[in-house]
């Protein structure tokens, strides 16, 4: 089993038609309060040289934020994220040669590998990073359409140390990551996007999101590579959600494959000022950072992301809500 670490970088939507065009999402206000750090070409070309198999194999599992990290405890605006405003979505877009999907037969109420392929098989992925006193670590992501064809979602604590503003480095994404392989290349990322008050606040987790832009692989974009699930923010709470992750355990696959919970969303009444939703299922270290879907299709593999995962406790994990300023964050993220 790999050695896991506590990392402290720490819609209600009818289906769609899924279409290839350009995402628009328009914010409500300018987001004064997005953080950017972008990588030379240099850098990028580095990253890629870095990450061989032997250290893949060696980073460690980032678990989700423990409640000392996960408690809403900042006062302020710092633990109110606005959430208040029109549902704004972008639909999922299907890639050449995306496997066809065979659904999976009953709900999974506890992490359980994902089977069924189709969409979420191509755009789930592993991300792995190295922090400023060179420890590597893993953790999951998907990807999101948007008009650059390039954006990825993961957690803040995947992006950015959150008690002192270190931005990780070396950060790459691997979609369809499966017992080491990279069936669609590696993607090194051109800049990272979080939210400010996810670092002022000391990690609180309500604003627990970000936003990685990659380059290309054989000059073909991510989007274009494998696909992308759509995105919805301010989204209807309490719906039926499907997670997905690399978790670390050996019941998991030891971060080696991908797992899938889901359930019916309810509140996080856990921590004091979290404005985070969850479900009865959790997966462990490595896991941080994959997609919550709504309006999942296990036909299709296809869905709405409305969240990451970020805090796990007891048998429950839980999502940051992407509202008005996480889609400031994904507009910024989307035209870089």
């Amino acid at each position: 089993m790999k050695r896991t670490a506590a990392y402290l970088g720490a819609l209600t939507l009818a289906a769609t038609a899924w279409t290839a065009g350009a995402a628009h999402a328009t914010p409500p206000s300018p987001a004064a309060g997005v953080r950017s750090t972008s990588f030379s070409a240099a850098q990028q070309t580095a990253a890629l040289r870095f990450w061989t198999p032997e250290r893949l194999r060696a980073a460690k599992d980032v678990t989700g934020l423990p409640a000392s990290t996960g408690a809403a405890g900042a006062t302020g605006s710092a633990a109110e994220p606005n959430t208040a405003g029109p549902e704004v979505t972008v639909p999922p877009v299907t890639a050449p040669g995306t496997p066809a999907a065979a659904g999976e037969a009953t709900p999974a109420s506890s992490p359980r590998s994902w089977t069924g392929g189709g969409l979420i098989a191509t755009t789930a992925g592993k991300v792995f990073f190295q922090n400023a006193t060179g420890g590597t670590y893993a953790c999951s992501a998907a990807v999101a359409n948007s008009d650059n064809k390039s954006v990825v979602l993961t957690a803040g604590h995947c992006t950015v140390d959150a008690s002192t503003g270190e931005v990780f480095t070396n950060w790459v994404f691997i979609p369809g990551y499966t017992n080491g392989s990279r069936p669609f290349g590696t993607f090194t990322a051109r800049s990272l996007f979080h939210e400010a008050a996810y670092v002022s606040s000391g990690g609180n987790a309500n604003w627990d999101y970000a936003f990685a832009v990659v380059g290309t692989v054989n000059n073909r974009t991510l989007v274009d590579t494998v696909g992308a699930e759509g995105i919805a923010f301010n989204s209807p709470t309490g719906q039926h959600v499907h997670s997905f992750g690399y978790g670390g355990s050996s019941a998991e696959g030891s971060g080696e494959r991908l797992n899938h919970c889901e359930g019916d969303e309810f509140p996080d009444a856990g921590r004091v000022g979290s404005t985070m939703w969850g479900i009865d299922c959790v997966q462990t270290g490595g896991s941080s950072g994959g997609g919550f879907l709504s309006s999942f299709d296990t036909s299709t593999g296809g869905g709405y992301l409305i969240g990451n995962i970020s805090v796990s406790s007891g048998v429950n994990e839980y999502h940051p809500v992407l509202g008005n300023d996480a889609l400031g964050v994904y507009n910024q993220a989307g035209a870089a």
